[in-house]
């Protein structure tokens, strides 16, 4: 005798994880696939990830650190990673934390991102909104939708410099904000916001009541403009600064960075990290310190992409190509050729040439291209003789 099995229906999915959405990447990504010759090698400047060595000492930490027996390590990092963070925060920026009060360790500045919204947006409650200055890092809107928080996005203005103007934000917008995200120096436009203007961001946020998080993840990539100011100068209420080693280091895969700021946040985010299992191990830790106690191999790290900014910047010149903003981090912000950023990235995906379109990272980012210049300095070389070949 045979049974008959009624099918049941699943239970859905978080829509989020079932709509027609993709992440700029992946789409970069199939875009590559579909265009890109065979048999041509790939030049990549579209993912920030620096093909630049780590340094030998930091390599060797870690080798040294990894221990015969692996135990789970502490989501508060060990105190001697927290130290090494408030020692460097006072050398660099000239700010005093406390590492036990103001310092949190972080398993990348991704994981820490993503989750922000989660400690700071109640979806019931009045102050729901994250405000975003786009063309932006795609996590900031990720995380806060999944946070269930709304979102409000203030496109940058190449007449602002590409710097987040906060009076493009209307009051009744502000009455509701739990979270900013601000990005300096910013990523894809390579603007920094001066001090001034941290100032009276940071003055709205005591008025209004919201946070402020502070991605700082490319503070040590300057030339010209000199060292990028940190927006804790202005004090920690309200305010968590994010920090990386992952740029300054060249440790993209070693997943190391740190959050420090306003205490309250600092003691909630303690609490709510464990759930999501946001632990850097220990032997990722002890490279982190050897990283965060030097300061030498920053420069080294800043001058070859110096020479990289500077071979660029002269091509484009000669073609006579114009950037804006670019004044740190390793992106120059290119005012694309013909005006429409997808179809100059094609043509140059048929090169085997990879950028991102600016209309990829969000609005305000039409018309422009991206170019992170993370390949070594004879794939640059390569790259700007390839370009000899580009159609029209």
């Amino acid at each position: 005798m045979s049974q008959s099995h009624e099918l049941v229906t699943a239970a859905p999915l978080h829509p989020l994880l079932t709509g027609s959405d993709e992440y700029p990447f992946v789409k970069l990504d199939r875009r590559k696939r579909e265009l890109a010759p065979a048999g041509v090698s790939i030049i990549n400047f579209g993912m920030g990830d620096p093909r630049e060595e780590t340094p030998a000492f930091i390599r060797e930490t870690l080798l040294k650190s990894v221990p015969t027996v692996s135990s789970y390590p502490a989501t508060t990092g060990k105190p001697e990673l927290r130290a090494a963070c408030a020692a460097w925060m006072q050398r660099r920026h000239g700010v005093t934390v406390d590492p036990e009060l103001h310092v949190l360790p972080a398993n990348g500045l991704k994981e820490a991102v993503f989750n922000m919204a989660f400690a700071m947006v109640d979806p019931a409650g009045p102050k729901r909104t994250v405000i975003i200055p786009t063309p932006a890092y795609p996590v900031y809107e990720g995380g806060a939708h999944h946070a269930g928080a709304d979102v409000y996005f203030t496109p940058l203005k190449s007449e602002d410099q590409w710097r987040f103007n906060p009076a493009r934000v209307p009051d009744e917008v502000w009455a509701k904000t739990a979270l900013l995200w601000l990005n300096s120096p910013h990523n894809p436009t390579g603007s920094v916001l001066p001090p001034e203007q941290g100032a009276a961001i940071v003055a709205l946020a005591r008025k209004w009541g919201f946070w402020v998080a502070s991605d700082e993840a490319y503070g040590d990539l300057y030339f010209e403009g000199g060292p990028p100011p940190t927006l804790l100068q202005h004090g920690f209420d309200n305010i968590v600064a994010m920090y990386t080693l992952s740029k300054r280091s060249a440790m993209t895969g070693y997943r190391s960075g740190f959050m420090a700021g306003d205490p309250r946040l600092i003691e909630a985010l303690k609490k709510f990290r464990p759930h999501v299992g946001a632990a850097t191990p220990d032997f990722i830790q002890d490279a982190a310190i050897a990283a965060w106690n030097d300061e030498a191999h920053t420069g080294e790290q800043r001058a070859k992409y110096g020479a990289k900014r500077d071979l660029f910047r002269a091509e484009f010149a000669r073609r006579g190509w114009k950037t804006e903003g670019s004044e740190a981090t390793f992106y120059l912000w290119l005012a694309a050729p013909g005006g429409d950023d997808v179809a100059f990235v094609e043509k140059l995906l048929k090169l085997g040439i990879v950028t991102v379109p600016g209309s990829f990272l969000g609005h305000g980012g039409e018309g422009f291209v991206r170019f992170a210049l993370v390949p070594t300095l004879a794939q640059c070389h390569e790259a700007i003789a390839r370009m000899a070949n580009l159609e029209g």
